[in-house]
C-alpha cells in the first residue's frame, strides 16, 4: 500500500479514527516499543495490538526499527515515522461521529500521561506550565488564535529538533522527555455551566489548555 504523504489523504483519517491506533502512535512518539511492550503499558491483548500495528506501518505511519530474537521467535519494535497531521479543511469535512472518536481518544490518552507526569512529579520543574484560559472571541478573533497555535506547534517542533541535534553530540546525555498540551476549543465560560451574557453577545466562548511536565 502507497504510504501516506498527503496530511488530507483519507487514510489518514480513517487510521487514526481508532482509539487504539491513537494510543499506539502514543506510545512510539515517545519510544521504540514492540507489539508485546504496549500491549503491557496499554493492557490490550498483544493479538489486537500487532493487527493495528500492521494497519499502521502499511500506511507508512510507524516503521521498524529493531529486530530482536525472542525464544525462538523475532520481536519487532517500532518507531512512529512521523507525526500526523489533519489540515483545517479535512477535518472540516470530517462526520461528527468520527470527530468524536478521534478527539475522545485523544483526550483519553492525554488524561493518563498528564496524570501519570503528575504523580513522578513532572510539574516539579520551575519552567512546568499548565494553566487554563478562558477568552470571548469574535469569528476573526477564533482564526486570529488559531494561528497563533499554528505557529506555536511549529516553534516547539523546531525546538525538538534542535535539542535531538544537539543530543545526539553528546551521546543523549541530559536527555528530558516533556510532554507539551495544546488545546483550543469552544467551551463555557469560566466557572459556569452556560456562557454568560458576554460570551452570548459575542457568539461563542473559547477556552484554551496547555500544559508541559518533564
Amino acid at each position: 500500500m502507497k504510504p501516506i504523504s498527503d496530511i488530507a489523504d483519507a487514510r489518514l483519517v480513517k487510521a487514526l479514527a481508532h482509539p487504539l491506533r491513537i494510543q499506539i502512535m502514543g506510545v512510539l512518539e515517545r519510544q521504540d516499543a514492540s507489539p508485546k511492550e504496549i500491549s503491557g503499558e496499554l493492557g490490550v491483548p498483544i493479538a489486537n495490538v500487532s493487527y493495528h500495528m500492521r494497519q499502521l506501518k502499511s500506511l507508512g505511519l510507524v516503521r521498524i526499527v529493531k529486530r530482536t530474537q525472542r525464544r525462538g521467535a523475532i520481536e519487532h519494535h517500532y518507531r512512529a515515522d512521523k507525526k500526523p497531521q489533519i489540515s483545517d479543511s479535512t477535518w472540516d469535512q470530517i462526520p461528527e461521529l468520527v470527530k468524536q472518536a478521534m478527539a475522545g481518544a485523544a483526550l483519553d490518552q492525554t488524561m493518563r500521561q498528564v496524570k501519570a507526569g503528575a504523580e513522578m512529579g513532572g510539574f516539579d520543574r520551575p519552567e512546568a506550565h499548565l494553566s487554563r484560559t478562558h477568552v470571548i472571541l469574535d469569528e476573526k478573533g477564533w482564526a486570529d488564535l488559531a494561528v497563533i497555535y499554528r505557529k506555536l506547534l511549529e516553534e516547539i517542533d523546531k525546538v525538538s529538533a534542535q535539542s535531538a541535534k544537539r543530543l545526539e553530540k553528546t551521546d543523549h546525555e541530559g536527555t528530558a522527555t516533556a510532554t507539551s498540551v495544546l488545546m483550543l476549543f469552544e467551551g463555557v465560560g469560566a466557572g459556569a455551566d452556560v456562557p454568560h451574557e458576554g460570551a452570548k453577545k459575542a457568539g461563542a466562548t473559547r477556552t484554551r489548555r496547555s500544559a508541559a511536565r518533564r
